[in-house]
């Protein structure tokens, strides 16, 4: 009714002004032809055809605006994309089995059209205000007096006809096009409105058997078991068929909506692939992939691509928690399949058979729960699937524990299987079939998923182990170190994501993870005040968390570059233990920092803490804060690094690992002594293997027989030439402490490795001695 009033209203004004002649009264002219020449007040024809191009310039300028833009048609490009997930969402509605996987979905999806129609709603009125807006500027042209007054002037006006023509015709182009959009905006608005409505009935719909599949058995669904009727219901006839269509649809509709990430996955996949590959590859090429079974490898040795695909689904499964039913169910077969040719040869013939089994219950339990309409039929198959699965997890399950790599959550896995099993009969009997379902999918999953996130832990600390061995023979070092214990620790801080990842996954598929997820995330947003500070328990979580994960980063960083605290070599790289133990600091201060701004403590507060702390390191924390600030020296500082050989005080050793507070030096005896780091810097050092790793060493001995300085002097330069521990590239000293008639006393100076002075000097003991017998000349040391 607006549009159409002021369309009428507009093309009126301008008739009026055009076409309604007023003459001017003679009383009217003879008083002005009386007026004074010099202040009488004249237009031209310059003012008159000003003000023609002015409003000429107001309605050409209207035009513009009021045709749409390129945002606009996308506007409705978005309204018809809306529209086009609302009808698949609403048929879905109609036709699909009431799976509580893909009600979770449908109203993720809904929640989100409702969100895209408010805002395009918003859109549609800002749109329709800016119309306003210009029909506003238009019916100001009443304002100007020069052409009001021309276009009164009927004399005048035919001396301007030609514009005055022109400005009526951009008038009514105008007038047609604004007209038009705002026909337009109001189509689409109701349009808007009428899909909110609809969108608002879904998720009422939606809500509602949500609800239903809450757990309790004082509602029914259905009749009873004995009570149903044999004869299939209107909504169950639907032929699989017309089932599998709309399932088809739903999911692919997903598919495209979460095309993005998943394509994102794709390619950290095929990173982490290549990344693989190339390790394996290196191996191969210097001949020691066949010592991967040593490191009892059982997955990427036999190839990458199904451990890597392992890794994407698990992932997937737990990234897309409200994806609907048959992708979600596809994406756990997709994973039994794999998990079907990695164990293939591993497994006994007895625990592949049961796994199989599991597998195609699996299958069946998908196949009735999406294509078949409850009725008879589909409540009689589940419930001979939940006393197979009752049996399987008494009888046949053990089978599958001893082939597991952590077998700790298999028992609460197993008492979840047979538990949620026996629950599902229970509820099918009495009518409540979707709950009846839920329970019995969930049975499943958690069973399965916790068999495929134990094959992925166990690919992951693979990875791992082949990181640490590759870089290994990258620096020469062959020897093959203690997998196990390596393994033990590494699997720790892993094993809780697999646990969190676990209880997610059944969570979910129990329609309790959003409530459990928000009643947490208010108990943490939640603000508590003590005193004038406020916080929330989320911010203290948060500033552990990170924490804790910035102390295992700094611990575990150096696995990725073959160091593993074990091994005791003499070209140590010291260059590369000093980048790591910077990298440590790095980490460190960057995760407390973070952890800081995290728990959301205001500057204030912190700086209230700082004053605290500094009275508390004046008081009693000198020494830590001494040894913290000595450690960031000695790493940047250089004095001694990881490998030195030092003598400080009355200790002497090899330093095996340096930290922001202490240092660890592993003794000649076997100790390891631990010298805080302000003791290090405050006292000298001795340090053997500053510049190299060679020491000079000496021997003191006594020749007695028949010989002259020149045989004895061939006979020890020939023995020391021969020993490879010795390093002849410095020439060795003779000095004679003594010389009598056949009898020498002589000290002999070499170089050797520091690392092997005792092992070299034994050597050349013994290497002389022989020498010299042969030669009939006694040897005393």
């Amino acid at each position: 009714m607006n549009s159409k009033r002021n369309s009428f209203y507009l093309p009126a004004l301008f008739l009026m002004l055009f076409f309604t002649s007023i003459s001017y009264s003679q009383t009217s002219t003879a008083k002005t032809e009386n007026r004074g020449k010099l202040f009488e007040e004249t237009t031209t024809d310059s003012d008159y055809l000003i003000a023609i191009e002015k409003a000429g310039e107001v309605l050409e300028s209207a035009g513009h605006d009021i045709d749409f833009e390129g945002s606009t048609f996308h506007l409705f490009g978005e309204i018809k994309r809306t529209e086009s997930k609302l009808d698949l969402i609403l048929a879905s509605l109609k036709g699909a089995n009431p799976n509580v996987r893909n009600q979770q979905m449908y109203r993720i999806v809904l929640k989100e059209i409702e969100q895209e129609l408010n805002e395009q709603n918003d859109a549609i009125n800002s749109r329709n205000q800016n119309l306003e807006k210009i029909k506003s500027r238009i019916i100001d042209l009443r304002k100007d007096k020069t052409l009001f007054t021309l276009i009164k002037d009927t004399i005048r006006k035919k001396q301007f006809k030609t514009e005055l023509a022109n400005l009526k015709k951009t008038y009514l182009r105008t007038d047609s096009l604004m007209t038009k959009n705002q026909g337009i905006l109001n189509d689409k608005k109701r349009l808007t409105v009428e899909h909110k409505i609809a969108v608002s009935n879904a998720l009422s719909t939606v809500e509602t058997k949500l609800e239903k599949s809450g757990i309790s058995i004082l509602k029914k669904e259905y009749p009873s078991l004995w009570s149903t009727d044999s004869t299939a219901k209107k909504e169950a006839t639907q032929t699989i068929k017309s089932k599998i269509i709309i399932e088809e649809n739903v999911a692919a509709y997903y598919l495209s909506y979460k095309s993005g990430a998943l394509i994102t996955l794709c390619f950290f996949l095929g990173l982490l692939a290549w990344y693989i590959s190339r390790n394996l590859k290196y191996l191969k090429t210097n001949g020691y992939a066949e010592n991967l079974s040593l490191f009892n490898f059982k997955y990427l040795n036999r190839g990458v691509i199904l451990p890597v695909v392992t890794i994407g689904l698990n992932i997937a499964t737990v990234s897309n928690l409200y994806a609907p039913a048959l992708f979600l169910e596809l994406l756990q077969l997709a994973l039994l399949a794999v998990l079907i040719v990695l164990f293939k040869k591993d497994w006994s013939g007895v625990s592949m058979r049961n796994w199989l089994l599991l597998s195609g219950l699996f299958f069946a339990l998908c196949f009735l729960d999406l294509f078949i309409g409850v009725g008879l039929l589909q409540r009689c198959s589940f419930i001979i699937i939940n006393i197979l699965g009752i049996r399987y997890g008494l009888v046949q399950i053990k089978s599958l524990k001893d082939q597991l790599y952590i077998k700790a959550f298999f028992k609460w896995a197993s008492i979840i299987f047979i538990g949620l099993n026996g629950l599902s009969i229970l509820y099918n009997l009495f009518g409540r079939v979707s709950l009846s379902n839920m329970l019995t999918l969930t049975a499943f999953i958690s069973l399965t998923q916790i068999v495929a996130l134990s094959v992925l832990l166990k690919i992951i600390l693979e990875i791992i182990l082949l990181q640490i061995y590759t870089t290994r023979i990258k620096r020469g070092i062959e020897k093959i170190f203690d997998y196990e214990s390596l393994s033990d620790t590494l699997k720790r801080p892993f094993i809780i994501v697999i646990s969190y990842m676990w209880l997610v996954v059944i969570a979910s598929n129990l329609n309790i993870w959003e409530s459990l997820r928000d009643s947490l995330a208010s108990l943490l947003s939640r603000p508590n005040t003590i005193g004038s500070i406020t916080f929330t328990l989320g911010n203290i979580v948060l500033f552990f968390i990170i924490v804790w994960i910035a102390h295992l980063l700094q611990k575990y960083v150096a696995y990725f570059f073959g160091e593993i605290e074990d091994e005791n070599e003499e070209n140590i790289n010291k260059r590369q233990h000093s980048k790591l133990l910077i990298t440590r600091l790095i980490v460190l201060i960057v995760g407390y920092l973070l952890a800081v701004a995290a728990s959301g403590m205001p500057l204030d507060k912190l700086s209230i803490l700082l004053g605290a702390l500094g009275v508390g390191v004046g008081l009693g924390l000198q020494n830590v804060v001494n040894n913290f600030v000595s450690g960031i020296i000695l790493i940047f500082d250089k004095p001694i690094q990881i490998g030195d050989v030092i003598d400080i005080s009355s200790e002497s050793g090899r330093v095996k690992s340096m930290g922001l507070r202490t240092t660890k030096i592993n003794a000649p005896n076997g100790a390891e002594i631990i010298i805080p780091n302000g003791n290090l810097l405050s006292q000298n050092i001795t340090n053997w293997t500053y510049t190299d790793n060679f020491k000079l060493v000496d021997i003191s001995i006594e020749i007695s027989g028949d010989a002259t300085p020149e045989d004895i002097n061939a006979t020890i330069l020939t023995a020391l030439e021969s020993l490879p521990l010795v390093n002849n590239t410095r020439t060795p000293q003779i000095y004679y402490n003594s010389i009598s008639d056949n009898k020498f006393k002589l000290q002999i100076k070499f170089w050797c490795s520091i690392y092997r002075t005792e092992e070299t000097i034994s050597t050349a003991k013994q290497v002389l001695f022989s020498n010299f017998k042969a030669k009939g000349l006694t040897f005393l040391t």
